[in-house]
């Protein structure tokens, strides 16, 4: 298929796509505000059914969010491509009014603000361009595939239950598994995602003795001092030769200062790529429990869990298509990894999958902005959609006819 013709039609679409977009970044639809993540997915329910996409909503696990949207194109062909995307985003309703956060259109910047643009509304928008694309250029092709759009109503919390939908819907097979979350730009080089760290959280609790600070010092048990004591050890089972982070990202304790504290508790994440790196560390925090010098009861409690998606041999084959597409077009796609997490460390084991495959944009979960522009709030490239969903139709043509 010729790249030009490719995008002859991924301009002709392209206003209808960013209309659709800034439809979507009208809607509040965070996590937990369900009817507003329930009013995008009817609103993406609406827009790909002229497509041939029909819709099912399934109810998400986690309590007070949304649907999961599945949209389906069935042919009597092979097993599905499933293209990922989310309905909700990280912003209450009194933040994005409070920052004045909304679709905010600045061509002289070539960019485009507003809450979800990159993360993951413009990934919705793109697949859209992409399918219409498809259905201009290659037909035949495209009546041909069973394609599954898949939207989770909550990526951000980074549930599994999304997953399990996704692969009960496939019937546990699919040809491909394609996540659009936003995909950089690096000079000429476009990035696809083809392996993301997994993560641990954990609870460390420390049980002291209460007592009174001035006449009773000595009776009491400091839950604090000995949480400080291990926190510095735990922070160490960073490694950057094992592409290994901790973030103690919470820590509470004591009531009153004239009171010896009696509790204290920190919470952290450990990220990894390799499985093995992960548990190294889950070791290390699980032979924290026990009792500190100064009598303190320590216990530390695994408090989640998200398996890495370490890529693999078939995940480098499918990007090499991406490659291949980006060369026709004279441009250069790089396979990278990525620390943060999406719906491919739920979805790998699945069939080969990419991640990244959405437009360029940049400052996901941001909201502010400065007068100095020292902070600026989340945004998208729209110059990058047409020679991203070219890309990806490129590829995605070689997937199909493979």
């Amino acid at each position: 298929m010729n790249a030009s013709l490719l995008q002859v039609s991924a301009e002709k679409h392209l206003p209808a796509a960013l209309d659709l977009l800034r439809r979507l970044v009208a809607i509040n639809s965070f996590t937990t505000n369900a009817s507003g993540v329930d009013a995008v997915a009817q609103l993406t329910a609406e827009v790909f059914a002229p497509l041939g996409f029909t819709a099912e909503l399934v109810r998400c696990a986690t309590p007070g969010t949304g649907h999961h949207l599945f949209l389906s194109h069935h042919s009597a062909g092979a097993d599905p491509i499933v293209l990922v995307t989310h309905s909700d985003t990280v912003f209450p309703p009194e933040e994005e009014q409070s920052n004045d956060f909304k679709w905010d259109e600045r061509p002289t910047e070539g960019r485009i603000y507003g809450p979800g643009t990159v993360d993951n509304k413009g990934g919705t928008a793109l697949i859209w361009l992409m399918l219409q694309i498809l259905h201009d250029c290659a037909p035949e092709a495209y009546a041909q595939t069973n394609w599954l759009v898949a939207a989770n109503a909550a990526e951000e919390i980074t549930g599994d239950d999304f997953g399990r939908a996704t692969i009960q819907h496939c019937g546990g097979k699919a040809r491909a598994v394609l996540v659009f979350e936003g995909g950089p730009v690096d000079a000429q080089d476009w990035h696809i995602v083809t392996s993301r760290k997994g993560r641990n959280t954990w609870r460390l609790t420390a049980e002291g003795k209460a007592s009174h600070a001035g006449s009773k010092h000595h009776e009491g048990i400091n839950a604090i001092d000995a949480l400080a004591l291990v926190l510095p050890d735990i922070a160490a089972q960073s490694n950057a030769t094992e592409e290994r982070t901790v973030n103690i990202g919470m820590i509470q304790g004591g009531t009153v200062v004239n009171r010896v504290p009696h509790a204290a508790s920190a919470e952290w994440e450990c990220r990894a790529t390799d499985p093995a790196a992960l548990q190294r560390a889950d070791d290390f925090f699980v032979s924290l429990s026990g009792t500190a010098t100064n009598g303190t009861k320590l216990i530390t409690e695994r408090t989640g869990h998200t398996s890495a998606w370490p890529g693999s041999v078939a995940s480098e084959a499918l990007f090499h298509l991406w490659h291949e597409a980006a060369a026709a077009m004279n441009l250069s796609a790089v396979s990278v990894p990525r620390g943060g997490l999406s719906d491919a460390n739920h979805l790998w084991h699945l069939a080969p999958t990419l991640d990244g495959l959405g437009p360029h944009g940049g400052n996901a979960h941001c909201s502010e902005r400065t007068a100095d522009c020292s902070k600026l709030p989340e945004y998208v490239e729209p110059n990058s959609f047409v020679p991203k969903a070219v890309m990806n139709v490129l590829a995605l043509l070689k997937v199909i006819s493979s």
